[in-house]
């Protein structure tokens, strides 16, 4: 119901789905397990990378035929690279008590870039309502085209989520009561507050994003991605979700910025969520719509009539059911959640983001018992 999966690729897409929740596994494992391993994914990667995007957009590896110059050349992805790499090397700093890190107010850092990065996926929401609005002057559903060169349906789901990401931002809560893990290596910073019940109104919510805004990419990227960190949190890793999640988001934000095609054609290309309604049973493909909507916007039409006429000419009738189901599962997730913890904290008389909540819960327990 979610997504397309029933092409001749469909087998391919699953494989892909499996090889990259399995890499994003693995890498974070190596970089978060040691400081040789976090040094290497998290600050000598990167630089590389920087020096290789660089001189991409200087001509060389190809200049503008180089994939990364040519499909991933928006500021948002840059972005999102490197805020969540800061982030990683902010969470190393503090489990490590490196500089700044062991000071007691840069126990915020975590708190503070977690919610920018949240406040920058609400306003991205917030462009896609209005430039529906824009388009067809009302919020029940309108295509456009970002310049990333994708069709995206916007609507009142997107003003939904918008409000469910700023309640989430709330929903984080003993938010200085930050710890090392007592293994030999240090390994984790540990967020014991940070329970299941805020992992899934955090997962909702940010899968609906992706859903809404990066539809041809959130196969993997609303879907694997934040799985991966779930997944590590349940399994062996409790108590340090958070610095997980920053540590698969910049490793993903990596390899497709430097494989961009991997997502985007081929037998690999993500599998078409289900707001593009018949587009996989006619056999239209990821890049069959890349190719069409950054030609529309590139004409500067993204944000009009033009990105709806396209999608016509091609046969594709819009489903956005599920668009509208998973907002309204978030906004209630997320209001429920808050409910839970203004209740825990007028009953314990405390401030709920300078103390912990959800102490006597099974999961912050499992995550304290980890803590140096």
């Amino acid at each position: 119901m979610l997504f397309q999966l029933y092409s001749d690729h469909a087998a391919m897409q699953l494989l892909g789905w499996l090889l990259v929740f399995a890499g994003l596994i693995i890498m974070n494992e190596i970089g978060r397990r040691t400081k040789v391993g976090g040094m290497l994914v998290f600050v000598i990667i990167p630089v590389v990378l920087t020096v290789y995007f660089i001189a991409a957009h200087c001509g060389m590896f190809g200049g503008h035929d180089n994939p990364t110059v040519a499909y991933m050349d928006g500021w948002f992805h840059y972005f999102k690279l490197y805020a969540a790499d800061i982030g990683c090397v902010g969470f190393m700093m503090i489990k490590y008590k490196w500089g700044i890190g062991k000071e007691k107010w840069f126990a915020w850092f975590p708190w503070l870039i977690v919610a920018a990065n949240i406040m920058i996926a609400n306003v991205s929401d917030m462009e896609s309502a209005l430039a529906a609005y824009k388009v067809s002057g009302n919020l029940s559903g309108a295509w456009w085209c970002s310049n990333e060169g994708v069709f995206i349906y916007g609507g009142w789901w997107n003003i939904l989520n918008a409000i469910a990401g700023l309640i989430n931002i709330f929903c984080m809560t003993g938010c200085v009561h930050l710890y090392t893990s007592n293994d030999k290596n240090k390994s984790d910073m540990l967020w014991p507050d940070m329970t299941v019940m805020f992992i899934l109104a955090y997962d909702v919510w940010n899968f609906e994003y992706t859903y809404l805004n990066l539809p041809t990419h959130t196969w993997y990227c609303g879907v694997a991605l934040l799985l991966a960190p779930t997944f590590a949190n349940a399994f062996w890793n409790k108590g340090a979700w958070i610095q997980n999640r920053a540590n698969t988001l910049a490793i993903w934000c990596m390899w497709a910025q430097v494989v961009p095609l991997f997502q985007l054609d081929g037998k690999f290309a993500a599998a078409l969520p289900s707001v593009y309604g018949n587009a996989t049973a006619k056999g239209i493909t990821t890049m069959d719509l890349y190719s069409k909507a950054i030609d529309i916007y590139n004409a500067g039409e993204g944000k009009t009539a033009a990105a709806g006429k396209a999608i016509a000419d091609m046969g594709i009738v819009a489903d956005p059911r599920m668009q509208g189901f998973v907002a309204v599962l978030a906004i209630a997730i997320n209001v429920v959640v808050m409910a839970a913890i203004i209740k825990r904290s007028i009953k314990n008389g405390k401030n709920p983001y300078a103390n912990e909540v959800w102490v006597g819960t099974k999961d912050y327990e499992e995550a304290m018992a980890r803590r140096a």
